[in-house]
């Protein structure tokens, strides 16, 4: 075991004195006197090792001994994940003694008192590689595989296998052989290093299926894929932990991990209040049963924060090799960056734009490219969908963390203050905002064929309108009402139909906060059928007014049954009033 001592101590950076070899990102625990402190190697030069703490280095002293633990930083994954809330650290919150947090102390992320169902899927004498499905559990109705370790090269046979009943994660579930005669018993707990995404499985082409939402202002006019990557970006009060809450709850997903990395304390016990009572729509159960919560406060030291977006998505591929659809949110990420400054700073690294990292870009883009679509070695497949969000200091777009994640994330959902402050929720700008994907033929074909063969015009058509309307809006408070011509009232309104109907939603009404691509399409048909029809006014006083009454009515049957009694006469009265200025 490699030793070694302090040398040099810059807040949550330590130096380290070392004569034996140290590898990059190897843990190592600092022998504080209060309590045994963890940290990561994140830079070594020559006899020095430059480690970063997790926790507070209050009364750490030179000369204080280091011991080298020749691994990574690392979770424990198995069975009793779901439902769990854990630091950045997998230590689990609710575990600990006291109302806050001790120095030096950690805490078993799983339950290995609690017996869990084994049911197996393979049989003795079957040929398996890392990755494969020995067996499963059942967890809060997910079906929980365990799986061969990943540490494991080449081809195994099953010498024996557990039968069906009960067993605790460190039971011995199956015995595995190779040809060179080493055996390994395997639990159903496994070790994975959080900062090197494992390679067991292939990367296939992405079907370019759509994540559904039930969010329109994302489904319909900027849709993310699943296995895609997206960020949120926008100044303080926007929405964007209510939307990724909305999101988690509405996403077409097997699982959701939410990594709070860094944000307010408040923020973070939202989460943990909220969540446990948030029902699943598309389950009917409570939401937490499929989520997973990494907390990591803003007060909380910057190494802790860094460490937390790779647990949560260590997590994330962990499921994602069962076959699993996974949702993986981090809010925010510029805390992320943050501390990636704060630790480049302290090692007198070059500084970047902003005194970011230099390498700020490719840090940001490496992570996101963990996220995606894959197929296993028994064919099945599974995915990563990461939403992410950025909080740039005064609302700057410009700034380095979300010019680099622009670079990185396919979909860019910018939230407007202006749409915040006129209460035009989910605050999503229609103009800025952007999916790459939307570019792509293969996902093109796909609307057409689970929406509608004119889906994709339908889309552009409506963002053009909304475009157009955003013109007419600068002319008339420019000019004033009176000084444009009534067929400039006439498309600002109808773009105005628009965003009240297609854009905005009510998340506290039980029909409007989710609505399915089915409904979309017929309400979008129904707001393009008004766009594209001519009208007659005599006075620009009466666009208004009948605009209005246009979208009250086309509001309630928004908060409508689709199809119901009750939407089939809201749609009569639309008809009516359409009929009563349509230019035939």
């Amino acid at each position: 075991m490699t030793r070694g001592k302090v040398s040099g101590i810059i807040a949550n950076l330590v130096i380290v004195d070392v004569k034996d070899p140290v590898v990059q990102n190897e843990i190592c625990m600092i022998l504080h006197p209060e309590a045994s402190l963890m940290a990561e190697v994140i830079k070594i030069g020559e006899n020095k090792a430059y480690v970063q703490v997790f926790e507070s280095t209050r009364g750490l002293k030179t000369g204080t001994e280091v011991e080298f633990s020749g691994k990574m930083l690392e979770v424990s994954l198995g069975p009793g994940i779901l439902s769990r809330n854990y630091d950045g650290l997998q230590n689990d919150l609710d575990a600990m003694k006291g109302i806050f947090l001790r120095r030096g102390e950690y805490t078993s992320p799983l339950n290995d008192q609690k017996r869990w169902e084994f049911v197996p899927l393979q049989a003795k004498g079957t040929a398996v590689i890392a990755g494969d499905w020995l067996g499963e559990v059942t967890e809060n109705r997910i079906a929980h595989k365990i799986m061969v370790p990943f540490t494991l090269e080449g081809e195994w046979m099953i010498e024996s296998i557990a039968v069906e009943g009960k067993y605790t994660v460190n039971d011995t579930i199956a015995t595995l052989g190779n040809k060179t005669g080493e055996k390994r018993d395997v639990t159903m707990v496994q070790k994975w290093p959080v900062k090197r995404p494992l390679k067991a499985f292939r990367h296939k082409p992405r079907p370019f299926r759509i994540l559904e939402t039930g969010i329109r202002a994302i489904d319909t006019l900027n849709p993310i894929t699943e296995g895609g990557t997206g960020f949120i970006p926008g100044p303080f009060g926007c929405g964007k932990t209510v939307l990724q809450h909305a999101i988690s709850r509405q996403a077409e997903a097997d699982i959701v991990i939410v990594a709070a990395c860094g944000e307010r304390a408040n923020e973070v016990v939202e989460i943990f209040k909220e969540f446990p009572e948030l029902e699943d729509a598309r389950t009917g159960a409570k939401l937490i049963e499929r989520t997973t919560i990494i907390a990591n406060t803003s007060n909380m030291p910057v190494a802790a924060r860094e460490a937390s977006v790779y647990t949560a998505m260590t997590l994330a591929e962990y499921y994602r090799n069962m076959g699993l659809k996974v949702l993986l949110l981090a809010d925010s990420t510029s805390r992320w960056a943050q501390a990636l400054r704060e630790m480049s700073n302290r090692m007198e690294e070059l500084p970047g734009p902003d005194a970011f990292p230099m390498d700020l870009p490719a840090i940001i883009s490496n992570f996101y490219a963990r996220a995606g679509y894959v197929e296993l070695h028994n064919d099945a497949t599974g995915s990563i969908t990461f939403i992410g969000t950025v909080s740039p200091a005064g609302g700057n777009l410009k700034e380095p963390v979300t010019e680099a994640t622009k670079k990185a994330a396919r979909c860019f959902y910018a939230l407007s203050q202006e749409r915040a402050d006129s209460k035009r929720y989910p605050a999503i700008d229609p103009v800025d905002s952007y999916s790459k994907y939307m570019e792509y033929e293969e996902l093109q074909e796909s609307l057409k064929e689970t929406i509608s063969d004119q889906w994709t015009g339908m889309v552009e058509h409506s963002r053009d309108m909304i475009i157009k309307g955003k013109e007419v809006m600068e002319q008339i408070n420019i000019l004033g009402d009176d000084g444009v011509p009534i067929e400039h009232h006439v498309l600002f309104w109808k773009s105005e139909v628009i965003d009240f109907i297609i854009l905005q939603q009510d998340g506290f009404d039980e029909v409007d906060r989710m609505t399915p691509l089915k409904r979309q399409e017929y309400m979008l048909k129904k707001v393009l059928g008004i766009v594209d029809t001519e009208f007659r006014f005599a006075k620009f006083e009466e666009v208004a007014e009948y605009f209005r009454s246009i979208i009250n009515v086309m509001k309630q049957m928004n908060y409508s049954e689709f199809h119901s009694d009750q939407f089939r006469d809201y749609e009569t009265q639309l008809d009516s009033l359409i009929n009563e200025r349509n230019i035939v």
